[in-house]
């Protein structure tokens, strides 16, 4: 394989003063750039033999370095800034060392000339991870190709107050065990002590406001204004201003709450404000009608006085209508005084016949009264002579009936001197009510334990009920371990657990979103041919694999809240793709393809959702990276660094060219990292250890149930036997009172009998006096 190509980097101090000029000289024929103490002073260095291009060597052999100073300031580092950075064989990098002023340093240059490579040392040598940088997955991929071993050195301005020196944070990278070692002023230490001094400088390569690699700018554009301000403050407040914004919050959340407390008093007084004008006028007719009712009661008590008016007014008027008519009367009678004397002579004589026809008709009636009287008294006789003739046949009947009762007597007499002379055996009372009571505590005991059995039923059938939905979640789990998308769905899960909560959630909600969202491409997205799915697998970077995909802003601000605040999921990634897949177009057909080694282009063997693979072109270019089944010749390489694809892939190595055209069409640097096997879209077997595991539990937990089966059907044997035995109790019980109550009427019954005779007896001796 054709090794990569290092130009000479051009000094940046070409551009700078002739002083500046001087001093990067002296830079470069020092191995080192001598040490500064807090007050600015060079410390003592040792020198190293220069080469003859003018570069020195740092003690290894063979390792090219380059010195870049920034422009001089008279002003000092400020504390916690960046006062040296020193790589070796860091991505591009061979050797070089980086002398950032105190002011504001920019680094310029064309596409591939290093610069991020800058930002991603000061990352990963201050203590933080490749994931803030959303770049490669391990720190073992930023060793230069062909190197085992890189070497980030990191001088940071001290603190007068608390260090003698600068300290200097140095990191080793292996390539070979993908680790990364941490020494603090040449002492060993690690990653928590290291980003443990960053974060007492403020250094914060965690906060995007402070730190933003180019890969981290779509999240940075995501953030809400206030994730924004929250971040700022972290970058440059002190904590004292952090305390007093949250104070100040607080203030703002109480003066809220009162605001709306105002305002919901003031909306009720202006309610009953209305409420009162609406109701004045009722209040008004209320007093209206009021003012009646009292001029009502006054007119009422006055009535009495107007009817007596009235009533003596009629009164007099009767009272001379009287006198008038009988004056009128008395002229009458004088007129008619003649025929009067006729007529009442006529009344006279009438009122004796009168007199004549009521005493006879008293006589008739006292002589009916008279018939009457007689009539019952001859009745009466009739009814006694029947009487008599009743008692005469009585007296003749009641000889034979006596003779008869005497005998149904005597009869009896005997029948009870019998029955007394016969005493019934003595019955233990006492004996059977304790027989009564043992049958009923029995009953009692059974039924406590028939209650004891169905509690015990109770807790059975609810283990059985856990017990079957464990089987079921378990036989669910295993359907899934045999299906493509199951174990799929399983490896996000072991992969990243709150990415896989987040899409589970997503797939339970699409109707809250205006477009289809579309989760991770390592759930969405499968490789056509397995024989490239290493090749694949190894341009995908794990933040890519692991991405949501949105089609609108709306649907990626809302998802975010939700996953961040309904949720609280933080390590989730999300991205917005509104370009359609057919706008990324491979830079040469296909059928070019062949002259170059390759088989075709990498969007060729991975099939998925239009927007999820457009993601993925936008981030890892998979329509312009070439996949090739062998390794590239010396020829093919050439023809890819002088052709127009920049990003290869074949069995064993990635390849990826960077060009700077402004050196000419010889500078170039080729990346190349190893293939790695693939661990994700691999048509492996099913895990037969965790399928042989759930099989041991489901046969575990259906042995558990099929017990507790067999458990609760004794107990319901147990209980349904009980409950014969409290019916043969009840049965036995009711018989022994029956029995009681048989004996007990005997015994009353013999007792009586001694009445029974004397009663007949006197029975008897009044038939016979009879």
């Amino acid at each position: 394989m054709p090794s990569a190509v290092t130009p000479t980097r051009r000094s940046r101090e070409a551009s700078f003063g002739e002083n500046d000029v001087e001093a990067s000289t002296n830079a470069r024929n020092a191995t080192k750039r001598a040490r500064l103490n807090l007050n600015g002073d060079v410390a003592p260095s040792s020198q190293s033999p220069q080469l003859a291009n003018g570069h020195t060597l740092n003690g290894k052999s063979g390792l090219q370095e380059e010195v870049l100073h920034a422009q001089n300031s008279r002003s000092k580092h400020q504390k916690g800034s960046i006062v040296r950075v020193k790589l070796v064989n860091f991505v591009t990098y061979t050797a070089v060392e980086f002398l950032p002023g105190p002011s504001l340093n920019m680094v310029i240059g064309p596409n591939g000339t290093g610069k991020s490579t800058l930002v991603c040392a000061i990352c990963l040598g201050l203590g933080w991870g490749p994931q803030h940088l959303g770049r490669a997955k391990d720190v073992s991929e930023f060793v230069k190709h062909g190197e085992q071993e890189a070497e980030i050195e990191i001088e940071l301005a001290g603190d007068p107050k608390r260090h003698r020196r600068n300290p200097v944070i140095k990191c080793n990278i292996k390539r070979e065990n993908n680790k990364s070692t941490f020494f603090i002023d040449g002492k060993a230490s690690n990653k928590k002590a290291v980003i443990e001094l960053c974060r007492s400088f403020t250094i914060q390569i965690d906060n995007l406001c402070q730190f933003l690699p180019q890969d981290k700018v779509v999240e940075f554009a995501a953030m809400t204004p206030v994730e924004l301000l929250r971040s700022t403050q972290r970058a440059v407040a002190p904590q004292e201003m952090m305390d007093m914004h949250e104070e100040l919050k607080d203030h703002r959340q109480k003066q809220k709450s009162i605001q709306a407390k105002v305002q919901g008093d003031e909306e009720a007084l202006q309610n009953l404000e209305n409420r009162q004008r609406m109701q004045a006028d009722d209040v008004q007719r209320m007093r209206d009608r009021e003012v009646i009712k009292e001029r009502v009661r006054l007119l009422e008590s006055s009535r009495p006085f107007l009817a007596y008016r009235v009533a003596r007014k009629d009164f007099g008027d009767s009272k001379a209508k009287k006198a008038a008519v009988k004056v009128e009367l008395d002229q009458l009678r004088e007129d008619v005084e003649p025929s009067m004397s006729a007529v009442n002579t006529k009344k006279a004589y009438q009122h004796q016949i009168e007199l004549v026809s009521q005493e006879r008709k008293r006589m008739v009636q006292d002589t009916e009264r008279d018939v009457d009287k007689l009539d019952h008294k001859l009745g009466t006789l009739h009814e006694r002579k029947g009487e008599l003739e009743a008692e005469v046949q009585a007296e003749k009947n009641t000889g034979k009936d006596s003779r008869k009762d005497i005998a149904r007597l005597e009869q009896n007499i005997v029948k009870l001197k019998r029955q007394i002379a016969d005493p019934p055996p003595d019955t233990d009372i006492s004996g059977y009510n304790e027989r009564i009571r043992e049958k009923s505590r029995a009953v009692d005991d059974a039924g406590e334990k028939v209650i004891e059995i169905k509690r015990r039923q109770e807790d059975i059938a609810q283990r059985g009920r856990d017990k079957k939905q464990r089987v079921q979640q378990a036989q669910h789990d295993l359907e899934n371990l045999e299906s493509q998308a199951g174990q799929q769905e399983t490896k996000l899960k072991q992969i990243s657990y709150d990415t896989w909560k987040a899409w589970d959630w997503i797939k339970q909600n699409q109707g809250e979103f205006e477009k289809p969202v579309f989760g991770p491409p390592i759930v969405e997205c499968s490789v056509t041919d397995l024989s490239y799915v290493d090749q694949i697998e190894t341009l995908i970077q794990r933040t890519q694999m692991l991405t949501i995909t949105c089609q609108t802003s709306n649907d990626f601000k809302k998802l975010g809240n939700i996953l961040h605040d309904r949720l609280h999921l933080a390590e989730v990634n999300m991205q917005n793709m509104g370009a359609k897949l057919d706008q990324f177009v491979p830079p040469i057909a296909r059928e070019e393809l062949g002259r170059y080694g390759l088989t075709g282009w990498a969007l060729d063997y991975i099939k998925g959702p239009e927007p999820v693979m457009a993601m993925l072109c936008a981030n890892v270019r998979l329509h312009q990276t070439g996949m090739g089944d062998r390794d590239t010749t010396p020829e093919h390489f050439d023809l890819l660094q002088n052709g127009p694809i920049e990003n290869w892939v074949t069995k064993k190595s990635s390849y990826k060219i960077t060009r700077r055209r402004e050196y000419g069409p010889s500078a170039t640097s080729t990346n190349v990292r190893d293939v790695k096997k693939a661990q994700i879209w691999t048509n492996q077997p099913v895990d037969t250890r965790a399928k042989r595991e759930l099989q041991e539990n489901i046969e575990g937990w259906q042995s558990e149930v099929s017990q507790v089966r067999i458990d609760f059907d004794e107990a319901q044997a147990e209980a349904n036997k009980l409950r014969d035995d409290i019916r043969e109790l009840q049965a036995g019980s009711r018989e022994l009172q029956q029995e009681k109550a048989q004996k007990q009427k005997i015994l009353s019954e013999f007792k009586a009998l001694p009445v029974k005779l004397e009663q007949q007896e006197r029975k008897l001796a009044d038939a016979q006096q009879v």
